[in-house]
């Protein structure tokens, strides 16, 4: 277990400090750091939008800090071809890519490359090339536990870390869901961490504050959503049994370091305008 001393060491080290607050790259730096608590989005939230797009969302909503969604980046391909793409694409079209979230003034935490079982090594190796490129040291992936024990080398090889995100499906073992997954996977190697989703955490039965407060050291990223307990559905902020409120006052009480971002999932009529009310949401609860 980590001390939070380690932990602050840990969360600096998956930016590099070009990214980091207080050595920021340009004067026009959205920042979206709110009574101490770092929030931004899960560029998923804008899914419908091209990666231009999505970057304008975040602009348009004034937030500073991002997870990116792979598929922003990613070309609409087969599987194969998708491979291929990956394995054979010029370094210097990711760091294109990442340079237009420079451009706009808006941080990227972390890669969301989501590996799954029917990864090569050598597409899995590729993932954390292209994650580099893209410029961070933290891959978030929503994965299996058995893939898991495959990244481990990949991990070390290229001194990055993996933050697991974690679905709802608590009847599948291989599925990231419950926290026993979190613990199997965090004990394959120190460089695995946690991506929790609280919206989905809150929907298998766990109880989102008490796990933050037991594994903060472990803890890189969380997606906040609202969703009913019992596997009930994704709705507008403040109407499911999600403890958004609560996660973010302990996150201002306590210190921690870790990114809690916006993840858009509801139904709505508009991204831009349904995360700006998830923002508001967070403004006030941390008021």
């Amino acid at each position: 277990m980590y001390s939070r001393r380690d932990f602050a060491r840990i969360a600096a080290a998956a930016v590099p400090v070009a990214w980091m607050p207080g050595a920021l790259r340009a004067a026009g730096r959205i920042n979206s750091t709110i009574a101490g608590v770092r929030l931004g989005a899960q560029t998923y939230s804008f899914r419908e939008k091209p990666l231009e797009g999505a970057i304008q969302a975040l602009v348009e909503c004034q937030l500073g800090d991002c997870e990116v969604f792979a598929p922003h980046v990613e070309p609409k391909l087969s599987r194969e071809e998708l491979r291929k793409w990956r394995l054979t694409v010029p370094l210097e079209d990711i760091k294109a890519a990442r340079k237009k979230f420079d451009d706009a003034g808006i941080g990227v935490y972390a890669y969301n490359l989501s590996f799954r079982d029917d990864f090569t090594d050598e597409e899995i190796d590729r993932g954390f090339v292209m994650s580099k490129a893209f410029g961070v040291d933290l891959i978030t992936a929503s994965s299996t536990i058995s893939i898991a024990k495959r990244l481990v080398p990949f991990a070390e090889k290229h001194k990055m870390m993996v933050a697991f995100h974690g679905h709802s499906d608590v009847k599948t073992p291989n599925e990231f869901a419950k926290p026993e997954s979190f613990a199997e996977a965090m004990a394959m190697s120190k460089r695995f961490m946690v991506n929790l989703d609280i919206g989905h955490f809150t929907a298998a039965n766990y109880d989102a504050v008490e796990y933050i407060q037991e594994h903060h050291d472990r803890i890189l990223v969380l997606h906040l959503k609202d969703r009913k307990r019992n596997q009930g559905p994704n709705v507008p902020w403040g109407q499911g049994d999600t403890p958004i409120k609560q996660v973010l006052q302990l996150l201002k009480k306590e210190k921690y370091p870790m990114r809690a971002f916006i993840e858009y999932e509801y139904k709505g009529d508009d991204s831009v305008a349904e995360v700006r009310k998830c923002f508001q949401y967070c403004k006030d609860a941390l008021a």
